[in-house]
Parts: structure tokens; sequence; C-alpha cells
């Protein structure tokens, strides 16, 4: 049955494979887990996700977790990485349907080395 199961899989765009594996395996502390060129397939594992960078996808706009928000954005910036939208207040949760209730929500907006858009989500006290 469909929607009972895990996410498994998430593609986004990559224009330079190798480029684009790269800052994700940065972004994100993890490592690539496979790469298979041609076709111009990467994959990290995050979880029970697996992030596959393919040429030829389309763009996606994928938000990732992260603890420590002001200090992401900052170290992305001092390399280069394009901001879009700096770490700002989406909400506070009022109940623990999209996250845990009480916490504020904020978000990030950057570029990634192909030119897609990204969100890194905070979720922290009030």
């Amino acid at each position: 049955m469909i929607g009972d199961g895990p996410l498994v899989q998430v593609a986004q765009r990559a224009v330079d494979l190798e480029r684009a594996a790269a800052f994700y395996a940065d972004l994100l502390g993890v490592p690539i887990a496979a790469t298979f060129d041609p076709p111009g397939l990467a994959f990290l594992v995050l979880g029970d996700t697996r992030l596959l960078l393919e040429r030829g996808a389309p763009s996606a706009l994928l938000y990732f977790a992260v603890d420590d928000l002001d200090e992401r954005v900052e170290r992305l910036r001092a390399s280069g990485v394009g901001i879009v939208s700096e770490p700002h207040v989406i909400f506070t949760h009022g109940d623990d349907a999209l996250g845990p209730a009480g916490a504020v929500e904020r978000m990030a907006f950057v570029l990634d080395s192909e030119g897609n858009t990204i969100a890194l989500v905070e979720h922290g006290a009030r």
C-alpha cells in the first residue's frame, strides 16, 4: 500500500555529477555511497532515504534538517555558497502534527553547486 512506508529516494538535478556529489557529501556530512557514471548517478544515504543526484533529473526543492542553522549558513557563505534567504522563523508548532510541539521552526534557503535552491531546517526551543 502506498503511503504507509518510508520515503525511499529523492532525486536532485546534477549538471556536474562529481561537483554535486562533493557538495552534498560536505553539506550533509555523509559519504558518497555509490556512483554509476555512465549513466550519471550518485547516491548518498540519509537514514532510510537515498539522495540520488542525477544528470537530467529536474530540480527539486529539498529540505534538510540541521541542528546549527546559523552556523551552517555562515560556513556555507564563507565557502562561497549563494544565500537565497537568511535564517528566519517559519512558525511555532502548536502540536506535534508537523514537528515537535512548542518548537520554533526556522529555515534558510541556499544554492547548491548546480544552482538548485535547497532549504536548511532547524527545530529549536521557543
